[in-house]
Order: C-alpha cells, then structure tokens, then sequence
C-alpha cells in the first residue's frame, strides 16, 4: 500500500452538494445528484453545508457526513460502458491520486481547516441503480471494490476545491478499506478477520455491529434490499 498524502497531501478536484430531488421510478427523495460548489464551504459534523440526504436513516449522520469518491474511477467505468460526468457517484470530495487501496479505517486527514476521520467505506444501494439507470449498478460497484468512503468530522472548519488532504495520524495501517471490501464482499465469513474487524474503535459503529452479528450467526445478511430495494 502506498501513502500518496505523506508530504504534500492530495489536491481537491472539486466540491458537491446536493438538493432533495425526486429519485427513480418512486420518486424517492434523494440528494444523490450533486452540484460543484465554489469558494470556502463550511463543514459541520454533519457535512458540508447546504448537503442533503433523503433517507437519513441510512444516509449522512456523524458517521457518514462527507463522501469521498475517486475520480481515478472515472475511466475504469467508461470503459465498461457506463456513462459518468462530475459527481456521478453522490460524492461530496473529487480527488485524482488516491483510492480504497491508499485509504486506511481511521486516517486523520485535514482539509482546510477542517479535521476529518476515515470511518468506513460505501455501502452500495439501489439508488445508484436508479441513478445510472441501470438495475445492477448497485451491485456492480460493490463487487469492483470502487465504493469509495465516508469521513466523520472531527473538527468542523472551512475548505474549497483546490485545499489539499493531507494525513495527519493512521492508527490503523493494517486495515487498508480494500481489505474491509474484500472481507465484507467476498471471504464474507472469515471468523478472525471478523472479530478484529469488529474490535477496531475507529471503524463505525454500524460496521462494528455488522461483523459482530456475522459472528454470532455464521451467516451474511441479506443483501437483496440494499443493493435491489427489494422488500
């Protein structure tokens, strides 16, 4: 695993935030499309300033204030033939130079003024199906491993496209997210892994749970809901 932020840090490509709009065939509110936003934006505990999120239950909160998603994962999915542009993904930060592979549970990175904690990674849903209008993109994202993540803000500040991200503390440099990925979604009852998985205080709490219930019942929840919108 490389560090690509230890000396001068990652540039910000953009800012997004998004406004409650009709999503899908259901009409679901959602706040997955994105605007690019310009100059200093606020972030709170809660995210940037001005985002929202139409299922609150499942969506933002402490532990999912700021999404991160890669732009490096732009030209793997035109090249599989999906069609993306700016903030195709609902992601709040846009950067070049760093993925799931360089991104470790409970990195501390500062952006602008603001402190922000890596705190798990996406899970896919189905309102990227009704996003990209396609019903297995969902599912397609999850088995790529190009989820992207989530930060907790540590402490609130300002900051603006073109800020740089820069590590300030990885407490955990065995725990890259394309190993939770991979735990998650493919060798999804290693006993062991689980257990640490579920012993990481930085992880979120919702993950915690997930791999502690695993355990207790050897078995892996049902994903249909989620990644379909099944009921």
């Amino acid at each position: 695993m490389i560090d690509p932020t230890a000396s001068t840090g990652v540039g910000v490509e953009a800012l997004f935030v998004g406004e409650l709009a009709p999503l899908g065939p259901q009409k679901a509110p959602s706040g997955i499309r994105k605007s690019r936003v310009a100059g200093p934006q606020t972030i709170t505990r809660l995210g940037l300033r001005g985002d929202h999120q139409g299922d609150t239950k499942s969506h933002g909160g402490p532990e999912k204030a700021v999404h991160h998603y890669p732009r490096d994962h732009y030209a793997a999915w035109a090249a599989e033939g999906v069609e993306v542009s700016p903030a195709a993904f609902g992601e709040n930060i846009s950067t070049f130079g760093v993925t799931e592979a360089d991104i470790c549970i409970g990195d501390v990175y500062r952006l602008g003024s603001a402190l922000l904690q890596v705190s798990q990674g996406r899970q896919p849903c189905w309102r990227l199906n009704a996003r990209f209008e396609r019903p297995d993109m969902a599912f397609r994202v999850q088995k790529s491993g190009r989820t992207g993540w989530y930060y907790r803000v540590l402490e609130e500040g300002m900051a603006s496209a073109g800020n740089r991200l820069t590590l300030e503390d990885r407490p955990r440099p065995q725990w890259p997210l394309i190993r939770i990925i991979d735990l998650l979604y493919t060798r999804t009852l290693d006993m062991k892994a689980l257990a640490d998985l579920a012993a990481l205080p930085e992880l979120a709490q919702s993950w915690r749970t997930l791999a502690t219930r695993r355990i207790e019942t050897h078995s892996v929840e049902n994903w249909d809901r989620r990644l379909h919108g099944a009921s």
